[in-house]
Formats: C-alpha cells, structure tokens, sequence
C-alpha cells in the first residue's frame, strides 16, 4: 500500500467524521443521547462517591495482617480507581438500550460507551499498575488499542493485520498472529515468572528434604512453562502437528550435539530424587573438587570452597565417579588429632588426661562415643598419641575443631607437668677436634 492511498483513506476518515459531527450537532436524538451520556457520568460520580469509602473500609485487611484473605483483599483493592469508569460504562450502557428502543439510534451514546471504556485502560495503565513490565505493555498496547476501538478503527486495523500473511515453510500465520503472540507471550512469561516464583515459595515451606525439594521445584517450572507455550501456541494459531519436522530436526541435533547436557540434566534428576548429596552438602571428587554445595542446577552442582571460589561441577560427575560426602545432611564424623609427650611421662595418664579435657569442648559429642586416647607408637623424639572425637559437620572454616582441641590438648599437659618433646639428634664426631 503507498502512501498516496494511506493519505487518501485518511481524508476520506476525516470527512466522514467531520460528516458525523455535523449530523449529531442537527440532531435531536443525537442532543438526548449527550443529555445521557451527562446524565450517566454524573450519577456514576455520584455513586462512586458512596462506594468507594465504604469498598475501601471493608476490604481494608487488619494491620499486619497477612493471610491467604488479607493479600485478596489488598489485591481487589488496588483496582478501586477503576469503579468510576466502570460505573459510568455500565450506566452508559443501560442509557443505550433506552435510546436505541425510543429513536433506533444510540451512535452517540456507544461512542460515549467507548470513551469510558478507554478511560478505564487509561487509568489501569497509569493508576493502577506497578510493575514497570505490565506498565509498558499497557501503555504501548492495551490503550492504544482502546484508542482505536473508542474512535471505530479497531476493527479495520485488525482486518488489515489479518490479511497481512507470512509464510514461513509449511507454517504460515498473519501479522495479527505476530502481534497477538508478542503480546500473548510477553503476558505468559511474565504470569510465568510470577507463578514460578509463588510456587517455590510455597514449596520452600514444606516439610521435605532438600533435594526434593528442587526436583518439586524444577518440575512445576518445567510444567508453567510449558503450559504458557502450549497456550502461546493455540493464541498464534500454530498447529502444533505443523512443528512437528522442525521437532524432529531439532531432536535430532539433541541426540547427537547435545549429549553432555542431556547425561548432566538426568544425572540432576538422579542426584535431587535420591538424595546422595543436597545443597549444605560437603562434598569431595575424584578429580579434587571440594566445597559446601550451595547451587543444584539443572546442568550442573556448584561448589563452594573455604576461600569463596565457586566450582562448577557437571551432574554426570556425581554419578560416575566417587563422591565423598563429608556432611551428608548435617551426620555426625570422627576427628583424630594427633599429639607426642616426652618419654619421661608416665603414659599410663596420658588417656584419661586427655579424654577429659577433649570432652569440655561443646562441640564434642558423647554419641556414638566420647573422646578416645590411644596409642599410637614411640617415635624418634616423643611417645605419639591420637585422640579421636566425634563432632557435628567436618573441621572447616567456621569450625576449628581441631585447633581448639590442640589448645585442649597443650592446656592439659602443661597442668599435669607432662613435657611435649622436641626434636632430638645425637652428633657424633669422629677425629680430633679442633678448637
């Protein structure tokens, strides 16, 4: 279409509304219907005036207040600038009826009928809305569009958006298609999104262990999503049989392209359905990775180490290869810190001395079994001893467990007189020596 037939249908618009004017300004029946239109917005100013205190007083939920019912009313709340453009469509509406039965004519009151109705997306879109997506897209779509339907080009906008077909090998859709599925799916990721977020929320709070926890959440993300494309699909006017070689074409490239990431993501599912390692795990590989899982992804576990480096380790490595899982949900583990006394000791003291001083530690525990002294050898300086203890966690960052036991260890033996030996070498020297 050029521009001198867009510029031509442009005058032609404009003649015939100024036409319309020119006739509702003659008209009797057009001067009634303006009287209605007054008539209908006044008592919907009226109305409104002793509706909406009363709306506001009862849906207002008690202070703090944060129930199930409490966040509804606080919701419907917020769409209470709306009641006076939907009082005056409503009443504008019943004043149609009325004039189309005594005249046969309502064009001025349904246009009035219209404008009411773009007031409403008007202030929906700048009153009402908070979220700066939503914003937009009712700003840039939903009032323009009510622009148009107010004036009467809504429809021939669409037809002409509908006539417009793109072909795209066996699948074919119209630029109404394309502006319906932009639409369509930005409100579908964006409904996605927060239902994602509402339903991990929900099920962080559940009694469940962690894994499942992810997995519960990783599939209701999977199940929104893909619901939100299937709909998306049926808005556009897609047959989903007519993606069907491109779905094989692309499954193909899955099977022979994309194999890590398929082995990574079931491996995924394995780890979070059994539970061999969760997040707050302390876990150690075969190849020497080690840290506190903090991140179970669909691809991958992310690890944590003492010094704040975040690892990045495949699923499939979890089931292939050893894991040594050190905390296994917060399990008990057994410390041994070793220690040396000088051969002068009478050992038989050594044991108790030791266990007692172990067992002051709060974090020692007394279950399976308290601090156990044993011997261990006699060395080339010292008699070595062990002690082992049983703690909660391993001996990490924030747990000194085997500091604050030496510092037991060497209080113990200072009070009981025992020597802590030092390295000791005998020199021989063969020859004269001189002075």
């Amino acid at each position: 279409m050029d521009s001198v037939s867009l510029i031509e249908q442009a005058q032609a618009a404009y003649e015939r509304g100024l036409n319309t004017a020119q006739e509702w300004l003659i008209s009797p029946a057009a001067w009634s219907q303006f009287a209605l239109l007054i008539c209908a917005y006044l008592l919907a100013r009226l109305v409104n005036r002793i509706m909406a205190p009363r709306l506001t007083k009862l849906l207002t939920p008690a202070e703090g207040s944060n129930s199930v019912f409490a966040q509804a009313r606080r919701f419907i709340l917020i769409f209470l600038p709306l009641l006076l453009p939907l009082l005056a469509y409503g009443f504008t509406a019943i004043g149609e009826a009325v004039t189309r039965s005594l005249f046969g004519s309502g064009a001025v009151i349904a246009f009035g009928k219209r404008i009411f109705l773009f007031l409403a997306a008007r202030a929906l879109a700048n009153d009402i809305l908070r979220d700066p997506f939503l914003r937009t897209l009712a700003r840039y779509i939903l009032v323009p569009a009510a622009a148009l339907y107010a004036v009467g080009f809504l429809d021939a906008v669409v037809a002409a958006l509908d006539g417009a077909v793109v072909n795209l090998g066996n699948i074919s859709f119209s630029a109404l298609a394309i502006v319906r599925g932009i639409v369509a799916g930005s409100l579908l990721f964006w409904l996605g999104q927060w239902s994602n977020s509402q339903s991990s929320a929900y099920i962080e709070q559940q009694p469940m262990r962690p894994a499942i926890r992810q997995l519960a959440t990783r599939a209701s993300e999977v199940a929104i999503f893909g619901i939100a494309f299937l709909i998306l699909m049926n808005v556009m006017g897609i047959s989903l049989s007519s993606l069907a070689i491109i779905g094989g074409a692309v499954g193909v490239g899955l099977g022979f392209g994309l194999q890590k990431i398929a082995s990574n993501f079931i491996s995924g599912v394995i780890l979070m359905v059994e539970g061999q390692a969760t997040v707050g795990d302390y876990v150690e590989l075969d190849g020497g990775e080690a840290g506190t899982i903090i991140k179970m992804l669909a691809r991958a576990t992310i690890l944590e180490t003492y010094d704040g480096r975040w690892i990045v380790v495949p699923n499939e490595d979890f089931i292939t290869t050893r894991v040594v899982n050190y905390s296994d949900s917060g399990s008990a583990n057994r410390l041994e810190v070793p220690f040396s006394v000088s051969y002068d000791t009478d050992i038989n003291r050594v044991p108790d001395i030791i266990e007692a001083a172990v067992a002051k530690h709060p974090g020692v525990l007394q279950e399976p079994e308290g601090p156990d002294c044993e011997l261990r050898g006699f060395g080339d300086s010292g008699i070595d001893f062990g002690v082992e203890f049983w703690v909660n966690g391993i001996d990490d960052g924030p747990n000194k467990y085997a500091s604050d036991v030496l510092f037991l260890i060497w209080n113990a033996l200072k009070e009981n007189d025992i020597e802590i030996p030092y390295p000791h070498r005998v020199i021989e020297v063969k020859g004269p020596v001189q002075l």
